[in-house]
């Protein structure tokens, strides 16, 4: 099983969830959110998963608020929510956990457990 995780190192969250793969023994790849943000293909299986695309975005960080997604993204497409996230990963909720078809995003333990149990 492939464990990719999208992180921010500076994120008190992510290293959590680091933490968290590391006692359970899950060895996972971790891609710098800010380099390389998901795919449209992995926002699109979160977006199926969550169901809503504020679901995705990270509302509390500078470039959200900067770029005014908070009165864009209720009229927002699908296709142009999936442009804004894949080309800049500050946007996207962190971190994001792909395992296999799977995607998740942000940090929650018992929703991790369902994917990665011990």
């Amino acid at each position: 099983m492939t464990v990719t995780m999208y992180e921010y190192a500076g994120c008190s969250t992510c290293r959590k969830a680091r933490a968290w793969l590391k006692e359970r023994g899950v060895a996972a790849k971790l891609v710098p959110i800010r380099e390389q943000a998901p795919s449209a293909a992995e926002l699109k299986r979160a977006l199926k998963r969550y169901g809503q695309l504020r679901r995705l975005f990270n509302v509390s960080g500078g470039d959200y608020r900067s770029g005014g997604y908070k009165d864009l993204l209720p009229t927002m497409s699908e296709s142009d929510a999936f442009a804004a996230l894949t080309s800049n990963g500050n946007l996207c909720k962190r971190p994001v956990l792909v395992v296999g078809s799977d995607v998740l995003v942000g940090f929650d333990a018992d929703e991790w457990g369902t994917v990665c149990p011990a």
